[in-house]
């Protein structure tokens, strides 16, 4: 049961917009991971640069060398990693 959860900075999307991201994504989800439209669930948060810190915190610094994609930037993490 796939579930897609996507953070980025507002982009504004139209109702339309957000309509035909949702229907491209749940099609890629049907067809590589050999799931159907009725399992797929997709979370999709637009979140102010200025709360993106947590976002690099919690989600992208603690998983680095484990992403499927890793980004091309750095962020000072206040993490403490043990």
């Amino acid at each position: 049961m796939p579930h897609i959860n996507i953070q980025c900075y507002p982009k504004h999307l139209t109702a339309a917009e957000l309509d035909a991201f949702k229907t491209e994504l749940t099609a890629l989800a049907v067809k590589h991971l050999k799931a159907t439209d009725d399992v797929v669930s997709i979370d999709y948060n637009e979140v102010p640069a200025e709360q993106w810190q947590q976002v690099w915190d919690k989600d992208i610094a603690p998983k680095r060398g484990k992403l499927l994609k890793e980004p091309d930037y750095e962020m000072y993490s206040q993490l403490k990693l043990q």
